[in-house]
């Protein structure tokens, strides 16, 4: 009789077969972590779109058309709202009542949730949420938009959050935008390109204590009917964060758009409502979107210049040259994904169904497609098919763009060359041992 083969030494093709057959990306997951050889096989997710079906289910689609495969995932509370999404966490807005709402922290996959201290604001005023990725109940940062011009943040530990005093902006400008960069650093931009860096107390991992009480039977919050408690006997408040411009390192602590950017670019970044923040191969970027109809704007002197409908501009940040933001016409490969995540870029090179030099967002005439502007073309499409069972423009049916972690490279939101691997390489690297 020949000797047992262990489960390592399956072909990469059978491999590759059994997780074709997979629906639930919580078993793809594990089947990848199963063992070196099995991960080797098996490439990450493919960055997807989180699209709600309403009752029927949560679903994440890859954006490979080649497979059309999608993954359905533990339904998320409701009625709620997205806020922000890292490492495959959502951070939810959970209604509870026409006044009262909670935060917490939500990964569809695991069905895993941390309850956030209180926020002693209108929830309803907050935008967006980034937090550092990987969160667990004893040990987490995160960082919200509230109204147009104040910022709220919380770590592990502390019993509710700090809520800043008004971040100085120009006159009619307010923030659009946040971006959790690692140790601490979130970078907050305004709808007329001011770029702001909040650096957050160093974080302390604290063990939380768990409250159990009963709740009605109609609870949205809990799913086991349960309110946990995740926070523990630390101060009220966290410590004090700080609040600087970003170019205050370089000398100029007041935002001015002539410094700020060339001259055609200083009436479009008035114009362009919709901005993203993102860090690509250790710089940092811009994301402009015109998200009204083409409009042709007068420049200084007699130029003009015409934006069209969703047309988008990437400006990349120097802070030793004047004007210190510049358009750009490439992304060096990468693809960048902006929208209630924390923004994220991606070297496209091996991804199945990704393009480089894109900018990925969600909106179109559908209101909630998942679209992708080409830089070199300078046009907005679908970047996927309509999903039979969704209705297009339907509130929240496209929720965010989704990752799991194991592919972005937190220290700078890149995700890296290399991670995808083809089967094919995986098959050729199996023959040579």
């Amino acid at each position: 009789m020949p000797p047992f083969r262990g489960w390592t030494d399956l072909p990469p093709e059978l491999v590759g077969q059994i997780a074709d057959g997979l629906d639930d990306l919580k078993c793809y997951a594990s089947t990848r972590g199963a063992c070196s050889t099995w991960r080797r096989a098996l490439p990450p997710p493919a960055p997807s779109l989180l699209v709600d079906h309403g009752a029927a289910a949560i679903k994440c689609r890859g954006l490979c058309p080649a497979a059309r495969r999608s993954f359905q995932l533990a339904k998320i509370p409701a009625p709620r709202t997205c806020l922000g999404c890292c490492s495959g966490w959502l951070a939810l807005s959970v209604f509870i009542d026409d006044v009262h709402s909670l935060l917490s922290l939500f990964h569809p996959v695991t069905a895993a949730e941390i309850l956030l201290p209180p926020l002693i604001y209108n929830t309803r005023l907050v935008s967006k949420i980034v937090f550092a990725p990987n969160p667990a109940t004893d040990d987490f940062a995160a960082t919200a938009i509230c109204d147009i011009d104040r910022l709220a943040y919380v770590t592990a530990g502390a019993r509710r959050w700090a809520v800043l005093d008004p971040v100085h902006l120009a006159a009619g400008d307010q923030l659009v935008d946040l971006l959790y960069h690692g140790n601490g650093m979130v970078y907050c931009l305004t709808r007329f390109g001011d770029v702001h860096v909040l650096r957050l107390p160093q974080r302390r991992r604290r063990e939380p204590i768990i409250l159990e009480c009963h709740t009605p039977a109609d609870y949205p919050v809990v799913h086991n009917k349960r309110i946990f408690q995740m926070h523990g006997t630390g101060p009220d408040l966290n410590v004090r964060a700080t609040d600087e411009p970003l170019l205050s390192s370089v000398g100029n602590p007041v935002f001015d758009a002539a410094t700020c950017f060339t001259q055609p670019y200083i009436p479009v970044s008035i114009f362009t409502s919709a901005k993203n923040l993102v860090f690509c191969e250790g710089n940092l970027y811009q994301i402009w979107r015109n998200v009204t109809c083409t409009v042709t704007l007068q420049l200084s002197g007699e130029g003009r210049r015409r934006v069209v409908e969703d047309e988008i501009f990437v400006m990349r940040y120097d802070p030793w040259r004047r004007p210190c933001w510049d358009a750009v016409s490439d992304l060096g490969g990468y693809s960048i994904f902006v929208g209630r995540n924390n923004v994220v870029s991606m070297h496209a090179e091996g991804v199945p169904g990704l393009m480089g030099d894109c900018v990925y967002w969600i909106g179109g005439r559908g209101r909630d497609q998942g679209m992708v502007f080409n830089m070199k073309t300078g046009r907005s499409t679908p970047c996927l098919p309509p999903l039979d069972g969704v209705v297009l423009g339907s509130p929240q049916s496209t929720i965010c763009w989704y990752f799991l972690s194991d592919t972005v490279n937190n220290g700078n939101n890149t995700y890296e060359r290399g991670v995808y691997r083809t089967r094919a390489r995986a098959r050729a690297e199996s023959g040579q041992k």
